[in-house]
């Protein structure tokens, strides 16, 4: 399936009825604090809390009768996986699902009550891969993954779609990136909308693989990280990296406190719940990653599932 702006919109069409169309919200004492104009895409107030609905829907709805019929398998922190597993359930096929053991439990909680079946496995990229495929083999699922398979990068794709509606006249989007699925749909998408906006990635420095990927010229994996962006934990996938190199203009790393500060904010300020992962495009504005004064920027709220047990400006559970 070639990824580009008719099938990204196509999958808006298709998963119309099964979303919400999310609000873009303003705050004037954001603007003056950074002397432009911010824009703030809320998917954090999509089905499941996060944008991730958008592609899971696609990727099971896209699906034929006869691969449906074994039902959906997939490895994922959180929201991939609570999203698939809703998906799944709308369309009335099981959700195997694969997450990692040190998931937050506010992630695990979701993907229980959307009737995910959930096997643990140790917290690194070859566990969840392997288990994943052992699990595809003996029940003979379809695979979705969270951030390569097409269908789920054209489905999330279709948030700048609803952007751009909004908000017309932008001068760039701000976009964080683990995997890259919603990097990669909002750069096609938004460039084909409109030619002359720019898009940039952000993640955080202690999971920074993206960003020295595209300085590397090729993929440089992730190592070891302990970033409270949980949803961004991840080596950025090859089709993702390849849409990047051509469709992104650059990509900004942010700290620890930054992102910690940047949620406090958002919360205090637009009084709606972001998660970690979803703060990061706030943290590049407030640490000066970017110069945004004058312009009109669009900033991609991505979730917000939050542990409230585990506010991370409250130190550790207690």
């Amino acid at each position: 399936m070639p990824l580009d702006l008719p099938t990204i919109r196509a999958a808006h069409d298709r998963i119309r009825p099964h979303i919400r169309r999310t609000p873009v919200l303003a705050s004037a004492a954001l603007d003056a604090a950074c002397g432009g104009r911010l824009f703030f895409k809320c998917e954090n107030l999509q089905e499941v809390g996060a944008f991730k609905a958008r592609g899971a829907t696609n990727a099971v709805f896209s699906l034929s009768d006869a691969e449906a019929a074994h039902g959906v398998a997939t490895h994922s922190s959180g929201n991939h996986a609570a999203a698939l597993a809703r998906a799944a359930r709308l369309r009335g096929i099981p959700a195997y699902i694969v997450m990692p053991s040190n998931s937050p439990k506010s992630k695990v909680r979701n993907v229980e009550a959307y009737g995910g079946r959930i096997t643990f496995c140790e917290p690194t990229q070859q566990a969840r891969e392997e288990t994943c495929a052992r699990i595809v083999a003996q029940t003979g699922a379809t695979m979705i993954h969270p951030f390569t398979d097409e269908r789920v990068m054209a489905g999330q794709g279709s948030a700048v779609l609803e952007l751009l509606e909004d908000v017309p006249d932008l001068d760039l989007v701000l976009c964080p990136v683990g995997g890259g699925g919603l990097l990669a749909g909002t750069a096609l998408a938004g460039k084909a909308v409109r030619p002359a906006l720019q898009v940039f990635a952000v993640e955080p420095a202690e999971a920074g693989d993206a960003a020295r990927s595209f300085s590397a010229g090729h993929i440089v994996p992730l190592e070891h990280t302990s970033t409270v962006a949980d949803g961004l934990r991840t080596t950025i996938g090859a089709p993702n990296f390849a849409i990047m190199r051509r469709h992104v203009d650059g990509v900004l790393t942010v700290s620890e406190a930054g992102i910690v500060a940047a949620m406090r904010t958002l919360w205090e300020q637009l009084h709606v719940v972001v998660e970690a992962s979803g703060a990061v495009p706030y943290a590049a504005i407030t640490e000066q990653r970017l110069d945004v004064t004058g312009r009109r920027a669009g900033l991609i709220l991505t979730g917000g599932n939050v542990d409230l047990d585990a506010l991370p400006w409250l130190g550790p559970a207690r």
